[in-house]
């Protein structure tokens, strides 16, 4: 089966009232298409980067009462989990999709890895304007890529809990969104041009 790309009603899952309700959408509607998409994805950044490379499919397993605002696919270099590591994620909210490089507080040497990207801050403003950045993967909201200041990635080096994912947003009623082929060129292009800061990740945890 090819990719279709996401439809409105996928993106609907997250007006779905109840837990039960609204995971069992999340699991029929779009989990199979994170199947489909994330296996040509891990085959292609495998490639890009050297080593295998490992698709994760959230599970939101830990929530017993508040169903989820939002669901992603993880790819990376770890096979048991990501939010330890830097990952590639690819997910929706209900107003739009998103492509990130993830560097969430899970990470155990944050620090480190925030320090070199306040090094790189120079390089960071000058991707593609409709690069955006998060600091938080719980809030559907982002900065864009020229609003970045050094205070972000500041706090995202002092505070246990602040993060940093970086990449694009897709908006759920965009022809992109609903376009299977473009989708995952699209996805492609822009992990792509977010490697060099995957790589400067790796190389700090270490």
């Amino acid at each position: 089966m090819t990719f279709q790309g996401f439809k409105r009603e996928d993106f609907d899952t997250f007006t779905i009232d109840g837990l039960d309700e609204r995971m069992k959408a999340i699991q029929t509607r779009i989990q199979p298409k994170f199947q489909e998409m994330g296996l040509e994805l891990v085959d292609y950044i495998a490639a890009q980067v050297g080593n295998e490379m490992y698709l994760h499919i959230a599970k939101h397993a830990r929530r017993t009462v508040n169903p989820p605002k939002d669901t992603w696919l993880a790819i990376a270099d770890n096979k048991r989990g990501y939010k330890k590591h830097p990952h590639f994620q690819i997910g929706l909210f209900d107003d739009h999709l998103f492509m990130w490089l993830a560097l969430i507080y899970e990470l155990p040497n944050k620090q480190e890895i925030a320090k070199s990207f306040i090094t790189s801050f120079e390089k960071i403003k000058q991707l593609p304007d409709n690069f955006v950045v998060s600091l938080d993967h719980m809030d559907k909201n982002s900065i864009p890529i020229q609003d970045l200041e050094m205070k972000h990635l500041e706090r995202f080096r002092d505070v246990k809990k602040a993060e940093f994912l970086i990449g694009i947003h897709v908006p759920a009623e965009s022809d992109l969104a609903a376009d299977g082929e473009k989708l995952i060129d699209t996805a492609k292009e822009t992990f792509r041009t977010l490697m060099p800061f995957y790589q400067l990740a790796l190389q700090s945890r270490n």
